[in-house]
């Protein structure tokens, strides 16, 4: 067992990786000789030298559009976007080419290519490098969705990601790079579509992701000391969506709530919320609550930031008022 921080554990899960297999490739900006802005890269040139480790060119297109073919052709690229707003401008190539080609040559061709990047806000970068964006992902048939909060869990879902045989958009959090974590020793490779209960609770589930669910784990502690015992579920992933395990929580708790940092129109709990009502409405003591981001962009100054942002007050000041 080590503890290894959150950007440690990325370039620890690509090593592995690559390790195992010579197919599998990183390319993008500055993940080479810098490696990479947020320092999540470094070491991996020196050991795997420039073939398997490439610099590109400031063009998001030609980063997604090299490894789109690569993947065609037998290898396994591991494309990093710096920011996951970026990918607004390689959608296209994402979401009607990368994401359909399977489908579209009956199987003929697969993609299995990981594209990461850095997600969400917290970092003072401004509503332009701040966005939380998996629900742009997840809104893509065709496109598989994952989004860590610990270091054990970047590389044991990086390793799954990266031997799946679909396209995987991969969400690492900003504001969790410098967090730390217990990871096992030898190799991780996890299951893509789990969900993982990391506090169990009889009054209320608390559903959370990626950075939120440190937060919800503390908002947690707090509700505890005031005698409400709340579940958190941490969802892990997007795409495959796990139901069930969210699904049998509210079915002790009777009630629900999602932590969500995705601007509140179409937010990923939107569709958690919607799947619950029809699946389990029986089961419900009250209503369903969602705590989010407001639909805005994303100030800069920090204040104003703390204020968007679901925060733990915020998360214990809407589950006491909602459960009394």
């Amino acid at each position: 067992m080590a503890e290894l921080t959150y950007r440690d554990a990325v370039a620890a899960g690509i090593a592995q990786e690559m390790r195992r297999d010579e197919r599998v490739y990183l390319i993008g900006e500055d993940v080479a000789g810098a490696g990479g802005v947020f320092k999540a890269t470094p070491g991996l040139l020196a050991e795997f030298g420039p073939r398997r480790v490439r610099d590109t060119p400031i063009s998001e297109e030609a980063i997604v559009g090299a490894a789109m073919g690569a993947a065609m052709t037998g290898l396994r690229p591991i494309a990093e976007i710096m920011f996951s707003d970026f990918l607004a401008t390689c959608w296209d190539i994402v979401a009607n080419q990368i994401a359909k080609t399977r489908y579209m040559t009956d199987g003929q061709i697969s993609l299995p290519l990981v594209i990461r990047t850095a997600n969400g806000g917290g970092a003072r970068f401004g509503a332009q490098h701040s966005q939380s964006v998996e629900n742009w992902a997840m809104a893509i048939p065709g496109l598989k969705v994952v989004a860590p909060s610990n270091p054990a869990d970047v590389i044991g879902l990086l390793a799954a990601s990266v031997r799946d045989p679909d396209p995987v958009m991969f969400f690492e959090h900003k504001a969790l790079y410098a967090t730390k974590g217990d990871v096992p020793d030898g190799e991780l490779v996890d299951t893509l579509g789990t969900a993982r209960v990391v506090r169990e609770g009889s009054d209320a589930t608390l559903v959370a992701l990626a950075a939120m669910v440190p937060k919800a784990l503390a908002a947690a502690e707090v509700l505890a000391e005031r005698g409400v015992s709340v579940e958190v579920i941490d969802l892990r992933s997007l795409v495959p969506l796990d139901t069930q395990t969210v699904l049998g929580s509210i079915a002790k708790t009777s009630r629900l709530f999602t932590v969500e940092e995705n601007p509140r129109l179409t937010g990923w709990g939107a569709e958690v919320v919607s799947i619950a009502a029809e699946e389990c409405f029986w089961d419900l003591d009250g209503p369903i609550v969602r705590i989010t981001t407001p639909h805005i962009p994303l100030p800069s100054a920090d204040a104003l930031e703390d204020v968007a942002i679901p925060s733990v007050d915020r998360i214990v000041t809407t589950v006491e008022q909602v459960l009394a």
